[in-house]
């Protein structure tokens, strides 16, 4: 099992909201690039990096956090929140982006994701494909859509999508664990497919469940900053890679 831990920003600081309310802003460190270095010596190989101003302002704002975690740390980076434009997936990789998450260009100009595909390879790119009520929402979860994931995530196929990344928005932030029955749904719908899971993540029983059901990757963030799971009970996990 792939355990992503999350670090999303705003301001410059470390934080967690629920169910991507910004009223509901909790911050757990005012330094990302201290927290990154924690999970790095503490055995991870992959961070998950929201931009939350940056999905507020339709461009990244926080691509020099990725460059001083990439000047002290070997992490891989996977990196969303207001890539819009050829221009901004670009400052993503020469930042230092392993991947770039995208979601609402996937959404607004399907076309355009389409070439970015075509142009930087599904092994670097990564479809956003967050769920309130079944369907797709974007801008920051600000923004509902009648989009149905599974058609959605199908379109693009064809361009050469190999993975997305699926969070429950009604779960994130809950701490109730996360709706496995649905991401069993969406995996046998789209066989072949790399689906992260994210969203409600609350234990380490959680992920024990994913990985039993045959998940390889999740992601995992107010579990960790509320101490609902503890380094130590990772280690058997990261110690299997």
């Amino acid at each position: 099992m792939n355990i992503i831990p999350a670090i999303d920003i705003i301001e410059g600081e470390c934080v967690r909201l629920t169910q991507g309310d910004y009223s509901k802003k909790r911050v757990y460190n005012s330094d990302p690039v201290e927290v990154a270095k924690f999970y790095y010596d503490n055995g991870f190989e992959r961070v998950h990096i929201v931009d939350l101003d940056g999905a507020a302002a339709s461009e990244p704002v926080n691509l020099k956090v990725v460059e001083q975690i990439k000047s002290y740390t070997n992490l891989k980076i996977q990196f969303g929140g207001g890539i819009k434009s050829r221009k901004s997936i670009e400052s993503c990789y020469s930042s230092g982006c392993d991947w770039a998450i995208c979601g609402s260009v996937a959404v607004y100009r399907p076309q355009e994701f389409s070439e970015w595909l075509s142009l930087f390879g599904g092994d670097r790119v990564i479809l956003g494909a967050d769920v309130r009520n079944g369907k797709i929402s974007v801008a920051g979860w600000r923004e509902d859509t009648s989009l149905e994931i599974v058609p959605f995530v199908r379109g693009f196929t064809e361009y050469g999508l190999k993975s997305v990344i699926c969070t429950d928005i009604s779960r994130d932030g809950m701490l109730t664990g996360p709706d496995l029955g649905f991401y069993s749904r969406l995996r046998k719908e789209l066989e072949g497919m790399e689906i992260t899971i994210s969203g409600g993540v609350s234990s380490v029983e959680d992920i024990e469940m994913a990985a039993d059901a045959g998940f390889e990757s999740i992601i995992v963030g107010k579990a960790i900053y509320e101490n609902r799971i503890r380094m130590e009970e990772l280690a058997l996990w990261l110690q299997r890679g």
